[in-house]
């Protein structure tokens, strides 16, 4: 990671590596974000003080999150902590009215979209894209929250003609993966990039010849770790709301446009299709009753 990279792309890149550093560590970079006056001026004296731990472990942090040295991590956290979208971020507290929650619920959700928009990579979207298209086979695998979202983007395709199974239960999500061909495609959904169901299938699917894709908020989880491209979206954690909820949001603003790259790339076909699909629900619309 540099300093000259985009400023916005700076906290998530930092929070999708954390699930890789010791407790220690981690509570050294909780530490900077938890500091109101971190700035340029912070030297790494104060820093080490701060978070009560050497010199040369805050570098040795640095250097493990992709920066050249502590001035470099300086320069980079300093830029992100001055965007307006860093200040939005506010956790929920008890005494909050209405107007506030939903102020920083929101809030939480505007921060993820342009976080995720900031570190995607538009090579990976385009390579997945174009296996969505080309795939005969697409097995979409998700638990709990995921698999709602696995639902939602099937339901999507379904609609310009691209068919997808969606398998939510450990076994049928390996019994499909193991019918999985070099011709077919197998997408995990995972926020954690954890979920051991969804792995295993994954890996089965690509052991048999499919093309993978993970969607997850972890670059370097294990689900990311065995797939073939990975797409992910990047929040800040709340106690109350968790992770999950502002990234299904950026998530979901992923797979949407993922389906419009999808149809462009189908043109005519999926066009034909989506006139079929509407028209088949249209008589069970009310508005069409009358």
């Amino acid at each position: 990671m540099s300093s000259a990279a985009d400023p916005r792309a700076v906290g998530p890149r930092i929070r999708m590596m954390m699930p890789q550093l010791t407790p220690l560590e981690a509570r050294v970079v909780e530490t900077v974000f938890g500091l109101r006056d971190f700035s340029e001026t912070m030297s790494l004296k104060d820093l080490a003080t701060e978070a009560g731990v050497s010199e040369a472990m805050v570098v040795k942090i640095t250097k493990k999150l992709g920066f050249a040295g502590y001035r470099d991590f300086r320069m980079a956290v300093s830029s992100y902590l001055k965007l307006p979208t860093a200040e939005m971020h506010r956790e929920l507290s008890a005494e909050d009215s209405s107007r506030e929650i939903l102020q920083k619920v929101f809030r939480t959700s505007i921060q993820a979209l342009e976080e995720t928009l900031a570190i995607l990579d538009v090579d990976a979207f385009d390579r997945a894209a174009d296996m969505l298209v080309a795939a005969r086979q697409r097995d979409f695998y998700g638990v709990g929250g995921s698999a709602q979202i696995a639902r939602d983007v099937a339901h999507k395709f379904l609609r310009i003609g691209v068919r997808a199974s969606v398998q939510d239960d450990a076994h049928m999500m390996l019994m499909s993966a193991s019918l999985l061909e070099s011709l077919d495609i197998a997408i995990g959904f995972s926020h954690s990039g954890n979920t051991t169901a969804v792995i295993d299938a994954i890996q089965l699917a690509r052991k048999c010849g499919a093309r993978t894709i993970a969607i997850t908020n972890y670059g370097g989880s294990p689900l990311a770790r065995v797939a073939d491209i990975v797409l992910c979206s990047t929040a800040q954690g709340s106690p109350l709301m968790g992770e999950n909820a502002a990234a299904r949001i950026a998530q979901l603003n992923i797979l949407d446009a993922l389906f419009v790259a999808v149809a462009q790339r189908n043109g005519e076909a999926a066009e034909q299709n989506l006139q079929k699909t509407t028209s088949a629900v249209a008589s069970r619309r009310k508005d069409r009753l009358a």
